[in-house]
């Protein structure tokens, strides 16, 4: 069954690449895991959004992996609401995804949110916390980030 990937995928690919797999995969593990999608004529215009996407996560080179430091360490108002117990004691926890969402929203670049490095369960309480976001292996930077009740 020809499939265009929407996620990378181990040994298979990267995401917009047509792949030919079994159709036992595809109908068990790839298309229920929304990790792909069936090739058709159509489709052809989500990879070129899948792509475009991507390339606007992806960090070039050591100089841009320093540009998008010096501009993440220099926002200071990235701020996270949630809900909360009085006690200041999150109703679950903030995920990597919400602090993507809350750089883009304070005016900072797209970063991918596979890069925010953070423990399982690591923000369970309101307050400032500083999060490591990983641009690539030797370039990492600090986001303070603020989070509050909503």
């Amino acid at each position: 069954m020809k499939l265009i990937l929407t996620t990378a995928v181990d040994h298979l690919g990267a995401p917009g690449e047509i792949v030919e797999v079994k159709d036992g995969y595809a109908r068990n593990f790839l298309l229920p895991r929304h990790k792909a999608i069936v090739a058709t004529r159509g489709a052809e215009k989500q990879i070129a959004a899948i792509q475009r996407a991507q390339q606007d996560r992806v960090i070039r080179d050591a100089e841009h992996a320093r540009e998008v430091k010096e501009a993440l360490e220099a926002l200071t108002d990235v701020k996270v609401a949630v809900k909360s117990a009085e006690s200041g004691k999150l109703f679950g926890s903030v995920t990597a995804a919400d602090i993507v969402e809350a750089i883009e929203k304070a005016g900072g670049p797209k970063v991918d949110k596979h890069a925010v490095e953070l423990a399982k369960g690591q923000i369970k309480t309101v307050g400032n916390h500083d999060i490591v976001v990983a641009l690539s292996s030797k370039v990492k930077a600090t986001v303070a980030v603020a989070v509050a009740t909503e």
